[in-house]
């Protein structure tokens, strides 16, 4: 089953984080995931949020959303980006299968 993660985080630095970017798309696609969005337009049409920042990955399954999170090529890049970004929304929410 799919799992999609959506992230919302504030940058407090564009060079560091534009290097995280850089480093971390090919990590991503390698271990089985998929930007679906990141750094576009957002017009939120119901409710009161107002993200200015929103990522949303696809994973082909949690196991190997968990094995990229857990590897080692991964952990200096989650450190610099935890150091230069705020987290304030992650949500992880499971996919159907197509034609279900």
């Amino acid at each position: 089953m799919s799992i999609y993660l959506v992230f919302e985080n504030e940058i407090h630095d564009e060079a560091a984080y534009e290097r995280y970017k850089a480093a971390v798309k090919p990590m991503v696609e390698a271990a089985g995931g998929e930007y679906l969005t990141r750094d576009g337009k957002i017009d939120v049409l119901v409710g009161d949020w107002h993200p200015k920042r929103v990522v949303i990955f696809r994973w082909p399954s949690q196991e190997a959303l968990d094995a990229f999170l857990s590897s080692e090529e991964y952990q200096p890049w989650k450190q610099l980006r935890e150091s230069v970004t705020t987290t304030k929304t992650l949500i992880r929410v499971e996919g159907i299968e197509h034609g279900g």
